[in-house]
């Protein structure tokens, strides 16, 4: 019972701090003023800034703190690492960090000047290491990896019109390989003797996952 009480006051205090977040970021967005002069920020906006990039260090500080200690309990087994990227999505981590990430993205994508004015996104570069030595502890990654650096070969291929049967690159699957990778949660489908990865129309699909 205690760990439940628990869980819902930190899934509070989390949705606060995911409102908050959102406010700052709906704030920043870019308006269509007619008449303003072209990278000229009223005071306000520029606090929102100052806030956002006070929010960022410290979200930083704590995902600074969290990771370290995560990657140091998750390199000792993959149980350990499985039951630490559980934690961690609950946390801060996995909550808060990747909507700021796409948020910043967009505000850059919009108004340039105002977020290098508000100075966020060095901060959020200091995280790249520990997020990339916690991800190279996922089991599985060489084979993500390989899968991901052999898409532009076959995709390559297929716009230049030559066949797969001559690509010494092409891998083959075996029906076994295939079962096991979609009861792991992939989405893998054989059309005319070639395997296609679908799992990305899994979510858009209108029509739901046993017609594709």
């Amino acid at each position: 019972v205690d760990q439940e009480l628990y869980s819902k006051e930190r899934s509070a205090s989390l949705d606060l701090l995911l409102r908050f977040q959102r406010l700052l970021v709906s704030k920043l967005y870019p308006a269509d003023c007619v008449g303003q002069v072209p990278n000229t920020y009223s005071p306000d906006l520029l606090g929102v800034g100052s806030l956002l990039k006070k929010y960022t260090a410290l979200l930083c500080t704590h995902i600074g703190d969290i990771l370290p200690v995560a990657t140091s309990i998750a390199c000792t087994g993959h149980r350990h690492f499985a039951e630490v990227s559980r934690v961690v999505d609950g946390d801060l981590t996995g909550i808060l960090l990747p909507e700021l990430v796409v948020s910043i993205v967009l505000l850059l994508s919009k108004n340039a000047g105002l977020m290098q004015e508000a100075g966020a996104i060095p901060l959020l570069a200091g995280l790249l290491e520990h997020l990339d030595r916690f991800n190279h502890l996922a089991p599985g990654k060489e084979r993500d990896d390989n899968e991901d650096l052999a898409w532009p070969g076959i995709m390559g291929s297929f716009f230049t019109g030559q066949s797969c049967r001559n690509n010494e690159e092409v891998t083959l699957i075996r029906k076994a390989d295939l079962e096991n990778h979609n009861k792991d949660g992939g989405f893998w489908t054989v059309i005319d003797g070639k395997v296609y990865d679908i799992k990305d129309f899994q979510t858009q699909s209108l029509t739901g996952s046993s017609i594709l």
